[in-house]
């Protein structure tokens, strides 16, 4: 993109059912208004991507963006965004990933990725140093995704080659198969089975381009790796994992499918056990001095020796949510989900709901083919997730989501921890009343990222009380607005305080690499990007009768735990819905308007 720091200004479209591909430029106008990311994915999303397309018609696309800070000098500038339509919602879905991927596509001439149509047999593609080649991949059709990346890793014969691929569940259109990225994940919402219904098993890309800076030796001076690292030291230390003993003790872990808070296994799934008995050595993703990841060694069983980095939010749905506290099964089972390629959350989640369906006799040993489906039966476990990867016996149900089960379950929604579709995350919205508004108008569905981690400022900055209601729908949306611009930047969340990328933002940085100023300008982008979304999920027939709460969570109050007897009550739940929709000026019914978008500027896009 001429004139624009970090950027190239041009987007590849590959169309698998003509074998062809042509260049795209971007409009400087479009950068302007959305960054890059989520924002110019959801754009894209927006104007290619009708209501009728359905998840896995070759009419859907795969909408991959990096940001101006993807592949910078700028620490953690690892993150680039997919946009598409999710088999496991059947709405718009945004994801983000690091790895080498983001980076490497714009060494080869490229801000953005978008693959269209269906090849007639399997195919993987090769982009080195901006050339596209479509080749055949029948030998690939089948395997692992580890068994993928180390073939396509040989035969590339460049260590720092971005490697994207799916694995035998999205083969078999599993609706939360993910896209794994250089052994890291587009997990939720399933664009793994997207992916795979266009028959592409994989995307291979290298380039040596050289990205260009509006002010690269001021910013070099401004960027300190050794001071980000210090600032971020807990997290180098244990990870996300670290939250694990915390969230428990406030009351708000969840245990057993949302049945309880208290979990007798604590202390053997918590990060110090962790790091004592499992831990082999710190990872770092692209250009990042934090190494936040924790590479950890299964050591029995069948699969050991196998390595895995396990996260908070993985620990916990292979975990505490299905009454496992062996940590070793654990890490057994989020090495299984890596290798069929399922996004661990979603597996987590719906095997523990399956394990309450089981316990109150809702399916039974027949449904199950002989499995003991109880909670904290860690071979059942390991069992079930290979029958949804193979979608056999009770797995053929599970493995098409909640949407799917309520049709084949029918007195099993009750039970769902859901919205629209997508599993919580590790977080009881009884117990941080901000979390049920994030679940609740997440644009991809109930989640902690996209839809806002309230829990750091109901906690840490004594402003809000956890269990308040009114000021919910104000900070929710602060949150969120936060949290697109920043997906739409091409940095991780870890470092981006330190950079000055908070709700105050400082644009400093981004300044220095584009040579544009966006000062006072970045969260008002992010309502931008977060609004047209919400555009998006209103023309899927979204509103606010799909943004309501799960019956556990407004019906039934906590049983014990710290945060005992609290509840968050539809009546609660609807004044924190009614500020969030006046704070961002949408209507009762959830739909943004007209004035609204005419000061986005999102009347004409």
């Amino acid at each position: 993109m001429e004139g624009i720091g970090g950027c190239t200004g041009k987007v590849l479209r590959v169309n698998l059912t003509h074998k062809n591909s042509f260049i795209q430029d971007i409009n400087r106008e479009v950068f302007k208004k959305f960054l890059g990311g989520r924002g110019v994915a959801a754009k894209i999303y927006f104007e290619e991507i009708s209501p009728e397309v359905k998840p896995l018609d070759k009419k859907n696309k795969l909408i991959f963006i990096t940001g101006p800070l993807t592949g910078t000098i700028v620490p953690a500038s690892t993150k680039f965004q997919c946009a598409t339509k999710s088999p496991e919602t059947g709405i718009y879905l945004c994801s983000n990933s690091g790895g080498n991927f983001g980076p490497q596509l714009k060494f080869s001439g490229y801000d953005g990725l978008i693959i269209e149509g269906k090849s007639s047999k399997p195919v993987y593609i090769i982009i080195d140093d901006g050339k596209m080649e479509i080749k055949d991949a029948s030998k690939l059709w089948g395997k692992s995704t580890v068994e993928v990346y180390n073939i396509l890793k040989k035969e590339i014969g460049y260590s720092r080659a971005g490697i994207m691929c799916i694995g035998p569940a999205a083969e078999r259109k599993v609706v939360f198969s993910n896209i794994r990225v250089d052994k890291r994940s587009f997990g939720r919402g399933g664009a793994g089975a997207v992916m795979a219904s266009k028959n592409l098993k994989a995307i291979v890309v290298k380039g040596k381009d050289k990205l260009s800076y509006a002010n690269f030796a001021e910013l070099k001076k401004r960027i300190k790796p050794r001071e980000i690292k210090e600032a971020c030291k807990d997290l180098a230390t244990y990870g996300r994992p670290i939250y694990t003993k915390s969230i428990h003790d406030l009351g708000c872990y969840p245990v057993r499918n949302f049945q309880t808070t208290v979990f007798s296994g604590i202390d053997k799934v918590d990060a110090e056990f962790m790091k004592e008995n499992f831990f082999i050595k710190n990872q770092a993703c692209y250009r990042c001095p934090v190494a936040c990841l924790q590479l950890c060694e299964v050591k029995d069983g069948k699969l050991a020796g196998q390595r895995v980095v396990p996260e908070y939010e993985t620990i916990w749905a292979l975990g505490a949510q299905c009454g496992v506290s062996d940590f070793n099964t654990i890490l057994s089972a989020n090495v299984l989900c890596n290798e069929y390629g399922m996004d661990t959350m979603s597996t987590g989640n719906i095997i523990g709901f399956a394990m309450e369906l089981y316990e109150r006799g809702k399916i039974t040993k027949e449904d199950t083919g002989g499995l003991e489906l109880t909670f904290g039966n860690s071979e059942a476990l390991l069992k079930v997730i290979r029958l949804i990867a193979h979608k056999e016996k009770i797995g053929k149900v599970l493995s098409g989501g909640f949407r799917e089960i309520a049709k084949k379950i029918p007195d099993s929604k009750p039970y769902m921890m859901q919205v629209k579709g997508m599993p919580f995350a590790a977080y009881d919205p009884r117990g941080f009343y901000g979390m049920g508004l994030t679940y609740g108008t997440s644009s991809r569905g109930a989640c902690h990222n996209v839809g806002g981690w309230s829990i750091r400022a109901e906690l840490l900055s004594g402003q809000y009380d956890r269990f308040a209601i009114k000021g919910k729908g104000k900070l929710i949306k602060n949150i969120q607005d936060t949290r697109a611009y920043l997906d739409s930047l091409g940095i991780c969340t870890t470092v981006r305080r330190v950079l000055g990328f908070t709700d105050n933002p400082d644009s400093t940085v981004l300044s220095l690499v584009t040579g544009l100023d966006f000062t006072d300008n970045l969260m008002k982008i992010g309502e931008r990007i977060y609004t047209l979304e919400r555009l998006i999920l209103t023309r899927e027939s979204i509103s606010r009768k799909d943004d309501l709460l799960p019956e556990r969570i407004t019906n039934e109050k906590l049983p014990d735990g710290s945060a005992k007897g609290h509840i968050l009550t539809k009546q609660m739940y609807e004044v924190e819905l009614n500020e969030y929709y006046k704070a961002r000026g949408w209507n009762k019914e959830g739909i943004p308007t007209r004035k609204r978008l005419k000061s986005l500027s999102l009347v004409n896009l």
